[in-house]
């Protein structure tokens, strides 16, 4: 029987174990660039069977957030360089979240203080951080035209290629929570009328050129994807029939043969039964590694593997608080809670500062 602490290969990028520790926005990247606190962050979690760092946007208007990284210049490159090295010193692996975050942004977050961009006009109904303890709206977006989305795609490859530049060791496009990519799925946010709008084959376009485009640049066994088939996160509202939006994306993938395919099963962060899903429906039509995320503690997460319902599984803010967290599910100790109001921005404090449960 297969069991969480079971070495696997994904792709390119084999994993000691099968905990994966989640991609978590934590905002201490001034000037959208990693510090040596990110690189000391990540080795210390280097225990983890693979390591999925926050997000990164791909360019300057992905941003949506204050003090996130990008891995779109040559210092940000530099800076993950530190990063990666260090958890490639503890013998872990590392694979970047590559991110547009579309409609949920700010103007002062954006170049020249533009409107953000996505699939539509309207805005979403939820806000952002646009600096630190300042949680305000997000503006109204302008619906990407038809000749901007080839650079688009283009930038998504570049990107890829920068990560691996970096010294990771793949990356995970993040089509979920209802970023750029999935505001062009759900029909729920995409009112186009051109070939990127309409039917789940025009909506589903752009999501699988920019896959299509990645495992071009850095090779399909070290890409992946993050997918959120009904969570209601920043506003996206449920797609029409999402089961059969994601089986299509799931099949047309496939072929691809991508490293691992995430997903968050059931709302971010909420409840796993918010709307109705057969997530091994998906499964069986991408063919591939799955990862399980959302809401998995130390049994759920032995009897995922075990039970064979999911190669790996994602934890994400237990390991905040717990650098340790795959000794202590191995050793079936507490689950130390972290400080929520450290989340977002600051320094050390609730970033390097959580013992192990040996120091402890």
């Amino acid at each position: 029987m297969t069991t969480l602490f079971d070495s696997v290969r994904f792709g390119d990028i084999q994993l000691a174990n099968r905990v994966v520790m989640a991609p978590l926005t934590r905002n201490r990247a001034p000037q959208q660039t990693p510090t040596a606190l990110h690189a000391e962050y990540y080795r210390q979690r280097a225990g983890a069977g693979l390591i999925i760092t926050e997000a990164a946007q791909i360019r300057p208007d992905g941003q949506g957030y204050f003090d996130t990284p990008g891995i779109h210049s040559p210092e940000q490159i530099a800076a993950w360089k530190q990063v990666t090295d260090a958890v490639h010193a503890e013998g872990g692996k590392i694979v970047i979240q590559l991110w547009h975050v579309g409609r949920i942004s700010v103007n002062r977050l954006q170049p020249g203080g533009a409107a953000p961009v996505s699939s539509t006009n309207r805005a979403a109904k939820t806000r952002t951080y646009a600096a630190h303890g300042e949680l305000v709206p997000t503006a109204e977006p302008r619906a990407l035209r038809l000749d901007e989305i080839p650079q688009l795609i283009a930038d998504y490859a570049q990107a890829a290629k920068n990560a691996i530049a970096a010294g990771f060791d793949g990356v995970e496009v993040h089509g979920a929570n209802g970023y750029l990519l999935e505001q062009f799925l759900r029909d729920s946010t995409n009112d186009r009328s051109d070939a990127y709008g309409g039917s789940i084959e025009n909506r589903a376009r752009l999501l699988i050129e920019v896959m299509t485009a990645v495992a071009g640049a850095i090779g399909a066994g070290r890409t992946s994807l993050r997918l959120s088939p009904v969570t209601p996160a920043n506003d996206i509202g449920q797609d029409s029939n999402p089961q059969a939006l994601f089986n299509y994306v799931a099949e047309q993938l496939a072929p691809l043969k991508l490293a691992f395919l995430e997903v968050v099963e059931g709302a971010t962060g909420g409840p796993r039964d918010n709307a109705p899903f057969d997530y091994q429906e998906l499964r069986r039509r991408f063919m591939g590694p799955y990862i399980a995320n959302n809401g998995y503690d130390r049994a759920m997460a032995l009897d995922a593997v075990a039970s064979g319902q999911a190669d790996a599984v994602a934890i994400g803010r237990p390991f905040i608080s717990n650098p340790d967290l795959v000794e202590r599910i191995r050793a079936d100790l507490p689950w130390a809670a972290p400080q929520k109001e450290t989340f977002y921005g600051g320094g050390a404090e609730g970033f390097t500062d959580y013992p192990t449960a040996r120091a402890a």
